[in-house]
């Protein structure tokens, strides 16, 4: 009797170890998956991201972008998106961590999510690789990539992707289609007052219709224009 609980005992470690290797070699797997789409993008451009597709899964969807060269995207846009979204973009290493604990107290203050410090280059992971879905898991992933991220690409190819692929409406992708599609001009053609309102509109792009302005999105351009001047950018 001994000897068969042993035997089982013996068998069951062996499955443990075996499931618990492939899981990690499955992790790994992924994790290199990752890793090989951001090394190409650092002299490639990425043709789609994660948002696109889940948004082409709709029934009729229609894809509005085009990339466009960073030197043609307006300085005041790149302003503007560091300002309202990444104002220490250039000093972390992808993390902003003051910004994350303030997000933790008035979080805990209110008892539910009302702020979060989610940088560029972390909006930029999530974008390309994941999805609006929140969990710890994907928190966990979105980290990694970010990490990987800021090791792998410069700062200019960061800021360069994440105007090229953020949505900033239904089915409106890019810098050089959010310009087209609520302004009728280029993305190097925007003005400070159209970048500031395209920053404001970052956080819900799907709200806001063709230039529409409200009490909420005009105090936020107020503030965002504010702190264009000194945004510092790549």
């Amino acid at each position: 009797m001994a000897r068969r609980r042993f035997r089982v005992l013996i068998f069951a470690w062996k499955a443990f170890c075996y499931t618990l290797g492939t899981v990690l070699l499955a992790v790994i797997a992924i994790q290199l998956w990752f890793f090989s789409h951001i090394v190409y993008w650092s002299s490639f451009n990425p043709a789609s991201t994660a948002f696109m597709n889940q948004h082409m899964e709709k029934p009729g969807a229609r894809l509005r972008h085009q990339w466009v060269a960073y030197s043609r995207i307006s300085e005041h846009l790149k302003r503007a998106v560091v300002a309202a979204e990444d104002a220490k973009f250039l000093d972390h290493e992808g993390f902003d961590w003051e910004a994350i604990q303030k997000a933790i107290q008035k979080n805990e203050q209110r008892g539910k999510v009302v702020a979060g410090a989610s940088t560029i280059t972390q909006q930029l992971a999530k974008n390309m690789f994941l999805s609006g879905h929140r969990s710890w898991l994907r928190k966990g992933q979105e980290a990694v990539i970010t990490w990987m991220m800021e090791r792998t690409l410069s700062k200019r190819r960061i800021l360069e992707i994440y105007l090229n692929v953020a949505e900033w409406g239904e089915g409106i992708f890019g810098a050089e289609a959010a310009a087209r599609y609520h302004f009728g001009v280029s993305a190097a053609a925007l003005g400070p007052e159209q970048a500031a309102w395209l920053a404001a509109i970052l956080p819900s792009p799907k709200r806001y219709e063709r230039g529409r302005r409200t009490p909420y999105l005009e105090g936020r351009m107020v503030t965002i224009s504010s702190r264009m001047t000194g945004a510092q950018i790549p």
